[in-house]
């Protein structure tokens, strides 16, 4: 772990990572070094966050111990419905392209943590992202491979071969790249705020870009969308609070999980074995059937929120796990109904403040879609949606579809946890896997990232991703049980990549980790040794 009494920001790729650690040293809070990193990330890591996605983030304040979340993903164009897509000759959500396209959230996210929580001007903040946009950056390994295998994707735009294709070819390892259209995006949202965004310059190119692919984004699509403060949701995990955000993100299928493992001794098997494994991914199957009947926007279906993370309904659906079978096809529970590719950063600041949030563009490149003059890619979160119109979610005009990316939070006594691990629907297993690692098994941060993991990609089937570092002896005994295993390498980018942070209230001391799965490194803010 990196470990400093000054603040730690930790993210998949270093150069952000030192960019907002830099921001610390210059008096910013923990938001605004997540802005500033963040900004960064959707320079030198463009496939995976960016301009054009969505943001997810809980921030907990150190003074109060209070916690607040903010859901900045965005809606559906009004005019895209299933009507329309069906006398396309479409037969199911589109999966990339302009119809996959929903309102990016992002920078009205930033914009109202900054207004509420945010020290430093807000121009600031987009200087370092403005900087290796218009001077360049090297391409670091992951990803390299990681653009290497979309330039299928990107050959189809022609904004996509102009800008991220040079010669047709993605960059060379170590190579230097400058994108000066985003550049200038930043430089209109540094100095417009995110109202050059949404009803200025950049909105208008978003929906130039809309129409001359047959697109249905308007204007108005941009402009009257607004992200909204939400509470977080928990429950209590062998002695730890556990923390994720409601719908229309997948973190209630976290909770879910560990209430469905909670009756389980997992720590008296210190070495992980085959038992533990074959409970854990019993377990996230039986959430992952839930998620998949119930989860959609709450603006527009009655979601079971508590019913599905209440104790109870966890350890009714426990006595599910057969402990030597493995279920391919769990059917959905009935909770009480009760009224109520991606990157992944954490910052703590030198008052012990902790910022958790996620960001993405959805799949590699999201879209495919590169906004003309401004050369960033608009998210694919439509492709989540369902064409089921009875399905609660459903595609429908200015709804929210179902998302994966969700920022965690933890805390036991003096200890506090912000955490998180991208990868599509990877992220409930790997949150569960994390949470259990440190309060199962008593890892640190850094070693309940490094340590093996398993995952599903989909729902339904019995079909389980495992990297190799897991015993040979445990991966057969989960096979004889009638886990379908695919065996992937040591630290395997399908599983994800994960950070986090801890403050520790009773020291003041703060502590960073991250994965070795990504380009990143957690960097702390530089002590003032020169005055």
């Amino acid at each position: 772990m990196v470990i400093s009494d000054r603040g730690i920001v930790a993210t998949s790729q270093t150069l952000a990572s030192q960019a907002g650690a830099q921001v610390l040293a210059r008096g910013g809070s923990a938001i605004d070094a997540a802005i500033a990193a963040n900004a960064a990330l959707s320079v030198v890591e463009p496939e995976r966050a960016g301009l054009g996605g969505d943001l997810f983030a809980i921030y907990w304040d150190a003074k109060t111990g209070k916690l607040t979340g903010i859901n900045a993903s965005g809606w559906a164009p009004k005019g895209l419905t299933i009507g329309l897509l069906k006398s396309q000759g479409h037969t199911g959500m589109p999966l990339d392209g302009i119809h996959s396209v929903t309102v990016p959230g992002c920078v009205d996210g930033w914009a109202k943590l900054h207004q509420r929580l945010g020290k430093l001007p807000w121009k600031d903040l987009f200087e370092p992202a403005i900087y290796y946009a218009s001077k360049g950056y090297p391409v670091t390994e992951i990803i390299h491979e990681t653009w290497h295998g979309e330039v299928d994707k990107l050959a189809k735009d022609l904004n996509g071969r102009r800008v991220y294709l040079k010669d047709g070819q993605s960059p060379k390892l170590g190579e230097i790249v400058r994108n000066p259209e985003m550049a200038a995006a930043y430089q209109l949202i540094a100095d417009g705020g995110a109202s050059a965004y949404y009803r200025g310059p950049i909105a208008k190119a978003i929906v130039k870009t809309s129409e001359r692919l047959g697109g249905t984004m308007a204007l108005a699509d941009l402009s009257e969308f607004e992200s909204e403060w939400v509470q977080p949701v928990s429950t209590d995990y062998h002695g730890w609070k556990v923390y994720e955000l409601p719908p229309n993100g997948q973190g209630i299928t976290a909770l879910e999980t560990l209430n469905i493992m909670a009756p389980f001794p997992l720590s008296s098997n210190p070495s992980r074995g085959a038992m533990e494994l074959h409970t854990e991914i019993e377990a996230q199957k039986l959430a992952f059937s839930d998620l998949q009947r119930y989860l959609a926007d709450p603006r527009f279906s009655k979601v079971p929120v508590d019913g599905l993370i209440a104790p109870d309904y966890g350890r009714e659906r426990a006595k599910l796990i057969d402990p030597d079978k493995a279920q391919c096809e769990p059917a959905p529970g009935n909770p009480k109904t009760t009224s109520s590719n991606t990157i992944y950063l954490s910052v703590v600041d030198r008052e012990g403040n902790i910022v958790s949030l996620i960001q993405s563009v959805y799949q590699h490149f999201g879209s495919g879609v590169i906004v003309d003059d401004y050369g960033f890619a608009l998210q694919n979160r439509g492709a989540l949606f369902e064409f089921d119109p009875n399905h609660p979610n459903a595609l429908a005009p200015r709804k929210r579809p179902f998302h994966t990316i969700i920022p965690g939070f933890m805390e036991k006594g003096s200890v506090h946890i912000g955490f998180g691990i991208m990868g599509g629907l990877n992220q409930g297993p790997a949150h569960t896997q994390f949470v259990s690692n440190v309060v199962d098994h008593g890892m640190s941060i850094q070693l309940a990232l490094e340590a093996p993991r398993y995952t599903k990609l989909k729902f339904g089937g019995c079909e389980v991703l495992i990297e190799n570092r897991v015993a040979k002896d445990v991966r057969d005994a989960l096979t004889a049980k009638g886990h379908k295993l695919t065996v992937a390498g040591d630290f395997s980018n399908q599983m994800g990549g994960g950070q986090a942070v801890i403050h520790d209230s009773a020291t003041g001391v703060n502590y960073g980790a991250s994965d070795p799965r990504k380009d990143g490194a957690a960097v702390p803010e530089p002590h003032p040794y020169w005055r």
